[in-house]
């Protein structure tokens, strides 16, 4: 039987430095910084865009790049476990580059996006589904009712069954999520501000998953907050690990 709620849920993102030029922009678009739990001053220029509207949904998560997409703790497994496993599967697996990331419509969201695609990333994310895999509890029927309505294909609802998530293994993209579901009028709007918004900030500046976090969720109304973080390739045994 599936965990029910209010127990917390966990994820293991990408999350970049919290110093770093990209997360300040995409705390600054979400209005909310992962790392403290507290608001964020939202970007300039934002008006008249109603932006605490179109960043709404994906604020409860902050800003990420979803590695294994968050689940309840199974039955014997615990955080300080699930955190321990974070820091010796990264301590073991070099960092991967990314490339330029460019803002782009992601079915009906806007979202960065890797101007192609990294085999080393994908690999990567797989590796955090398959490592974490016993730490997640099965889905409830409500949960996994909620995913089969959402007209998946067949291999992604083989994912669901086997992962408790259909966005995996040849399903996967990388992606940082900077909207929620937006009408076109609304959707072109938000385009159009965050390219040019993301070019002054960023330009053609490469990324690189240099590090992984857990991040939890305390309730199902919390937003998720990052309680550790694992920098990759930094093992005592294997400080130049490359795995990929």
């Amino acid at each position: 039987m599936g965990i029910q709620e209010p127990a917390p849920r966990y994820a293991i993102y990408f999350v970049p430095g919290h110093d770093t030029e990209l997360y300040r922009f995409g705390a600054s678009v979400l209005g909310y910084d992962c790392y403290t739990g507290h608001d964020q001053a939202l970007i300039g220029g934002l008006d008249p865009l109603p932006w605490a509207e179109f960043a709404r949904a994906p604020r409860v998560y902050g800003f990420h790049a979803t590695l294994k997409a968050p689940f309840y703790l199974a039955n014997g497994s615990s955080e300080a476990g699930l955190k321990d496993a974070v820091r010796e599967f990264a301590a073991n697996r070099a960092a991967v580059t990314v490339g330029k990331l460019v803002v782009r419509e992601l079915g009906t969201f806007v979202a960065l996006v890797p101007d192609a695609r990294s085999p080393h990333v994908d690999r990567l994310a797989q590796a955090c589904v398959q490592e974490f895999d016993s730490f997640r509890a099965p889905m409830s029927e409500p949960e996994r009712g909620r995913r089969l309505a959402a007209d998946l294909t067949a291999g992604q609802i083989e994912n669901l069954e086997r992962r408790g998530y259909p966005y995996v293994a040849e399903d996967f993209r990388f992606h940082m999520t900077l909207t929620g579901s937006l009408a076109p009028p609304e959707r072109n709007q938000a385009l159009r501000f965050l390219c040019d918004r993301f070019e002054q900030v960023r330009g053609a500046n490469p990324v690189t998953v240099d590090q992984i976090v857990v991040a939890r969720q305390a309730d199902a109304v919390a937003p998720f907050r990052v309680i550790q973080d694992a920098i990759l390739g930094h093992s005592a045994y294997r400080p130049f690990a490359y795995t990929f």
